[in-house]
């Protein structure tokens, strides 16, 4: 057995459907999907098309530096989304994976104040997450290889600091 989960673009394509599915079936209509960038912009598309919901947002916060590298707390980047535009709406957080739920957790709690309700959707969740999501397609203690994320950079950027 491997020490990684692997998730293939196939795989995610099912896994996608299949979340999208519970969702339906469980007869939560968001108005607006909230993804965390980045892993949760491809979770976003894929819940967005299936469930025909066109008015996604997104959110972008740094926690992982490396593998099993992480900043103490996650950090939300600008632009910040607007807590007018979530007013009284429907949401679902859309991420790739609740590892600690750090990271989950803050958006969630930015969002409670403002909206009507707030729902978390993830492709996996680590038992030691700090959010239990509604909606999961698999539950996994093992580190997992993203698609999106498994090789390496193409150009290796330095970072910058944009202004706010």
């Amino acid at each position: 057995m491997s020490e990684r989960e692997e998730l293939s673009w196939e795989l995610f394509g099912s896994a996608g459907r299949e979340l999208a599915q519970q969702i339906a079936d469980d007869g939560f209509e968001p108005d607006l999907i909230l993804s965390i960038a980045r892993g949760g912009l491809f979770v976003a598309g894929s819940l967005g098309y299936a469930l025909d919901v066109k008015n996604l947002h997104v959110m972008n916060v740094e926690f992982y530096t490396g593998v099993d590298q992480r900043l103490d707390l996650p950090v939300m980047l600008p632009p910040v989304p607007s807590a007018v535009d979530l007013t009284g709406a429907t949401v679902l957080v859309a991420d790739d994976v609740a590892d600690t739920g750090a990271t989950l957790k803050l958006v969630r709690d930015f969002c409670s104040d403002h909206v009507a309700e707030v729902r978390c959707a993830v492709i996996y969740e680590k038992p030691r997450s700090r959010v239990n999501c509604e909606y999961v397609w698999k539950h996994t203690d093992r580190w997992i290889n993203f698609p999106w994320s498994v090789q390496a950079p193409v150009v290796q950027r330095k970072p910058r600091v944009l202004d706010a």
